[in-house]
C-alpha cells in the first residue's frame, strides 16, 4: 500500500499507556474519558512540533538581555473536533493551544452504507490562508468522515500542508484515502491497526469511541 502522507506513531510511553487503557473493554466511562483527554494532550504535544510559526526577539532577564523565541500570535490557529468523540481529544489539546479558535464539525456515519453526513457545521465561511488547523478525530477507519471534514476545510481556503490530524487509532483504508488526495497532510496517531470488520469498525481498535466516552 503506497501512502505518501506523513504518519507519525510517537513512541512516548504515556501515549502507549493511555492507549492500553482505552483499548481495554473493562475500562469504565470516567477513566476512558480521562484517558482520551490524556491522549489528546500528548498527541497534540507531538503534533505541534515545527508547526507553529515563531518569532525571534530579545528579553531582559533580571541580569541581562538575551535572545528569546515566541510563538507568532499573528498566525491563526484553529482546532476542529469531529463530533462526538473528537471532543474528548479536544479536552487535552485545548490547553496546549489556548489562543486557538474552536470550530465544531458534526459528522455521522450511516451504519448500513457507512457513508458520512454532516449534521453540524460551525466552520467559518473562509479561513485565513495561513491558518494552522488541528483536527481531533479519534478513529480513522473507512476514511469517510475525515475525507468529508477535509472537503469542508478545503472549500474554505485551508491549505492541507498546514493541517495536522491527531487520532487514537488509524486503519489502512482511511490512510490510503488521505494519502491519495492530500499527500501533504501530517497525521499523529497512537497506533495503526490491521484493518476493519464488516461493520467498518477498526480491529482490534477500541470499540465506539463516542459511546465509550459519553457512556451511551
Amino acid at each position: 500500500m503506497a501512502i505518501q502522507l506523513r504518519i507519525h506513531v510517537p513512541p512516548h510511553p504515556l501515549i502507549k499507556h493511555w492507549l492500553g487503557v482505552v483499548r481495554d473493554a473493562q475500562t469504565p466511562t470516567t477513566l476512558f474519558r480521562s484517558a482520551m483527554t490524556e491522549l489528546g494532550r500528548w498527541l497534540t504535544y507531538e503534533a505541534i512540533r515545527d508547526w507553529l510559526p515563531s518569532i525571534e526577539t530579545t528579553v531582559q532577564t533580571p541580569l541581562a538581555e538575551c535572545p528569546a523565541t515566541f510563538i507568532n500570535p499573528q498566525v491563526p490557529v484553529a482546532v476542529v473536533p469531529i463530533l462526538r468523540a473528537g471532543l474528548a481529544l479536544l479536552e487535552g489539546a485545548q490547553p496546549l493551544l489556548p489562543l486557538a479558535s474552536i470550530y465544531h464539525l458534526g459528522i455521522v456515519r450511516n451504519e448500513e452504507t457507512l457513508e458520512p453526513s454532516c449534521y453540524l457545521n460551525k466552520l467559518p465561511e473562509q479561513f485565513d490562508p495561513e491558518t494552522r488547523v488541528l483536527i481531533t478525530e479519534p478513529m480513522l477507519a473507512t476514511g469517510g468522515t475525515i475525507m468529508a471534514a477535509m472537503t469542508e476545510l478545503i472549500k474554505r481556503g485551508v491549505n492541507p500542508a498546514f493541517v495536522r490530524i491527531i487520532s487514537v487509532v488509524a486503519a489502512p483504508p482511511a490512510l490510503q484515502q488521505l494519502g491519495t488526495h492530500y499527500p501533504s497532510l501530517v497525521i499523529y496517531t497512537a497506533i495503526i491497526d490491521e484493518g476493519l470488520n464488516s461493520k467498518g469498525f477498526i480491529v482490534p481498535g477500541l470499540g465506539d469511541a463516542g459511546d465509550r466516552t459519553f457512556g451511551t
